[in-house]
C-alpha cells in the first residue's frame, strides 16, 4: 500500500499527503510547497509516507 502512495505522491503530492494524514497541517504545508514548486511538493509527500508507514 505505501508503494501505491509514494506512486500518487509523485503524480500528486498533495493527494498522497492526504491519503497518509487527512486534512491536517501536513496536507496544508504540502499544497503550498506544491504551489511554490512541484519538486519540493513531492519531497515532502514521500518523506511524510515513508516516515511512518504503519499511520494509516
Amino acid at each position: 500500500m505505501d508503494l501505491l502512495r509514494i506512486l500518487i505522491a509523485i503524480l500528486l503530492p498533495p493527494l498522497g499527503v492526504f491519503l497518509q494524514e487527512g486534512l491536517g497541517k501536513h496536507f496544508w504545508l504540502n499544497i503550498l510547497l506544491t504551489l511554490l514548486g512541484y519538486i519540493p511538493g513531492i519531497v515532502h509527500a514521500v518523506y511524510i509516507i515513508a516516515r511512518n508507514p504503519t499511520h494509516a
